[in-house]
């Protein structure tokens, strides 16, 4: 299949950076296409006058019940969450995406708001956070006091259907040694309650604070997996299975693996590519017969720590050499690692547009600090981040 010239530029060698070919992985004809995806997308509303959080989401969920289907509550007053539908396609995902995003934007301007995706609170003040009326909420802030002062906070969760658990921890350990350069394209969070951060996703920082959050270890099989998070509820450090907030973990409501690491994307164009590599890097694992690349927990939670300091604009850990090149690099060397699933999928030319457009731009905190820099006003940046929201930025 030919690229398209856009995806040429991501296609084509990135400087003089030499770095060792990814491993060729063997393709198995059907398993991308057969693999279903949804997407939940996490907002925060903002006041459209002063463009600082407002904890006005009972009153949207309350006005659009029953209007705006895969609207829900989240945690906090502030934000407000959409699920697609299962789907078979990323042209299902695309269209349900920049559908929900533009007709929710519009929904939340009746009631003098704006809705941003954006990974944490640019302006306003979001601690302590206003708790969604829900005993399970309460709960947590009684067990864990102010740890959750940062639930003000928004993530793109993608669910990739899995044939059963012994695939989903295949899935697992394939994918953790990538989680970092998945971060760093969605990084989209430098800023909280008014400050630079010095973080592009300041987001991931803030829920590490959780006792049961960062990437996942590696598990031998589906029994050590349960006993994992059977030793989590044991030491409190989860209320239910649904706290295992590992960055890749296997739903405990659906027969799904879930990619929990990623910023709430800026666009829903960054979130059709997030998803479209979440599938074909699931579809990658289950046709390869090899053991997953070693890289042991501390070398992973350093990866994700700079990932997410540094997003785009940085440096990622390889998970091949250990070593650290361009975060462009390693995102080029993920797209052929994973390239025989996107080509089955139909999805190779999309993730070429998206990935080198995104590249050349910038991810969404390198493009929050550009606007900041023109004016020196957060207020631009929450401009920019509705207007991406809803489709209508130039994000040139």
């Amino acid at each position: 299949m030919q690229t398209s010239k856009i995806g040429e530029k991501l296609a084509s060698p990135v400087g003089p950076t030499v770095v060792p070919a990814p491993r060729a992985v063997p393709s198995r004809t059907g398993v991308a296409q057969a693999l279903t995806v949804g997407v939940e997308e996490e907002f925060l509303l903002v006041d459209y006058r002063t463009r600082r959080v407002a904890a006005r989401a009972p009153l949207v969920l309350s006005a659009n019940a029953g209007k705006l289907p895969g609207l829900h509550p989240e945690i906090t007053q502030f934000q407000v969450e959409t699920t697609t539908t299962v789907c078979h396609t990323m042209e299902e995902v695309s269209r349900q995406l920049s559908t929900s995003r533009a007709k929710l934007a519009s929904a939340v301007r009746q009631h003098g708001l704006r809705l941003a995706a954006v990974g944490a609170p640019v302006l306003g003040r979001a601690v302590p956070p206003p708790l969604t009326d829900n005993p399970r909420y309460h709960q947590m802030a009684a067990e864990y006091g102010a740890v959750t002062d940062g639930l003000s906070i928004c993530g793109c969760h993608v669910h990739v259907g899995i044939p059963d658990q012994e695939a989903g921890i295949k899935a697992s350990n394939h994918l953790r040694p990538w989680l970092p350069i998945l971060l760093a394209l969605s990084a989209n969070s430098p800023f909280w309650e008014g400050r630079d951060t010095g973080y592009a996703s300041w987001r991931y920082l803030v829920w590490a604070r959780w006792p049961s959050a960062g990437p996942p270890p590696v598990f031998e099989s589906p029994d050590q997996y349960e006993h994992a998070v059977r030793a989590l509820l044991q030491a409190g450090a989860a209320m239910d299975r649904g706290m295992a907030y590992w960055d890749v973990r296997l739903s405990h409501r659906h027969p799904t693996i879930e990619l929990r690491v990623c910023d709430v994307a800026a666009t829903s164009e960054e979130a059709v590519l997030i998803a479209a590599l979440a599938r074909a890097m699931v579809a990658t694992a289950l046709a390869d017969d090899r053991p997953p690349l070693p890289m042991p927990q501390h070398v992973l939670r350093a990866a994700t720590w700079r990932a997410a300091r540094d997003g785009l604009d940085g440096y990622c850990v390889n998970p091949v050499t250990g070593h650290t090149l361009p975060a462009p690099v390693l995102l080029k060397q993920l797209i052929g690692r994973v390239r025989p699933a996107l080509e089955e999928a139909g999805d190779l030319d999309l993730v070429l547009d998206s990935a080198a457009e995104l590249v050349a731009k910038g991810c969404g905190a390198h493009r929050q600090r550009k606007a900041y820099a023109r004016t020196g006003k957060l207020t631009d940046v929450v401009d920019l981040l509705t207007a991406q929201t809803a489709g209508a930025a130039d994000l040139v």
